[in-house]
């Protein structure tokens, strides 16, 4: 049975137009061209206005995963994994009801081992598994000691977002049941179809998806999004459908200009192959013409996830770290490592901080 949730029932959340009818067109081209044009208003409107007070990101964990995925067929380096970085943003904004705190991507990433591609994975290492495990997957940080670390208390975290549900357990954060909730005053902000599809899932999405992740979760702690929104001032959820269905990249407004996260690509080289230094890259958007790079385990909706990355970019506008790369700070990162030699990113963000955090425990 649908889960029944108000919409908007929260005066920071408000609908953003922009894209409205964008997708809409039966030329694909049309369709990016509509894209891009309205990616070009709200970025307009979102650089006209204040930077949020408190923007950071925290590393969780570093996890192989399979290069055709995450570079499609583009990379020619013959290594079967590239590692990948996962972290959480802390992001603090201005709204008509206060100051809000909201997390990004906060992952459960031990519970969320249980995903099975990852449980495969693991399982597969056998006898070893005890010993690969602390250097094949290393864990950098956990969500509750990194907020201990900067002083916010689980009570004071008013939402939390992913971009999507791979491999996501929200119970301990939202809790079950009338049980605990680690952030007990938190509301999840979803697009209705991620919500939907991670409840009904067919066996292609299955294999991402953590069990039971969001099994009991009460429906009166999660906000379903049938729309783009803006979040009080400086932060916006966009839709933007292809790695999952219900795909959302979250864009902050801070003193680097915009930031757009999500795991449509799992870098900056992904978002400007023709500049990247990666073996294969340059040369596959000369064959194919193709100029960003999908992380392709899935490929959900591939056309609809080939737009979203260029409207992600089109959001974020160059890096003014690197102009050759664009200001998309993934949710999961690509990163060089020594166990999986030959692959290095031409550019990567790593840990982002502006300002300080408010409402803070003394």
């Amino acid at each position: 049975m649908a889960t029944e949730v108000r919409q908007y029932d929260d005066p920071v959340i408000r609908p953003a137009n922009h894209f409205a009818g964008a997708r809409d067109h039966a030329a694909p081209q049309d369709r990016l061209k509509a894209i891009r044009e309205a990616a070009q208003r709200i970025r307009a409107e979102m650089l006209d206005g204040e930077a949020v007070p408190y923007y950071a990101s925290f590393d969780l964990v570093r996890v192989p995963y399979p290069r055709r995925y995450a570079l499609k067929d583009a990379c020619t380096v013959p290594t079967p994994y590239v590692h990948i970085l996962n972290r959480m943003f802390v992001v603090q904004f201005q709204s008509e009801a206060g100051l809000k705190t909201m997390l990004v991507s906060p992952s459960d990433y031990r519970r969320n081992a249980e995903t099975p591609f990852f449980r495969s994975m693991s399982e597969g290492m056998g006898a070893l598994r005890t010993f690969l495990e602390p250097y094949m997957a290393p864990e950098l940080g956990t969500v509750d000691t990194w907020l201990a670390q900067i002083g916010i208390r689980p009570d004071r975290v008013d939402y939390i977002t992913f971009d999507h549900l791979h491999t996501q357990d929200l119970r301990r954060w939202l809790g079950v049941e009338d049980g605990p909730a680690f952030f007990p005053n938190a509301k999840l902000l979803v697009m209705r179809q991620e919500w939907e599809s991670a409840k009904a899932l067919l066996p292609p999405q299955r294999q991402w998806y953590c069990p039971d992740g969001i099994a009991g979760i009460d429906a009166r702690k999660v906000i379903l999004l049938d729309e783009d929104v803006f979040l009080g001032d400086g932060v916006a959820l966009i839709q933007t459908p292809g790695h999952t269905e219900g795909n959302h990249s979250i864009v902050v407004r801070t003193p680097e200009g915009l930031f757009v996260t999500s795991e449509n690509g799992v870098g900056a080289d992904s978002y400007a192959p023709s500049r990247s230094h990666i073996p294969g890259l340059q040369k596959y958007v000369k064959t194919t013409g193709i100029d960003v790079v999908l992380n392709s385990n899935t490929l959900e909706r591939g056309l609809d996830q080939y737009i979203s990355m260029i409207q992600e970019r089109e959001i974020a506008g160059p890096s003014p770290r690197n102009g050759d790369f664009y200001n998309v700070v993934t949710s999961s990162e690509l990163t060089s490592y020594w166990m999986f030699p030959g692959i290095r990113p031409t550019f990567a963000f790593g840990p982002v901080s502006f300002g300080t955090p408010q409402g803070i425990a003394s």
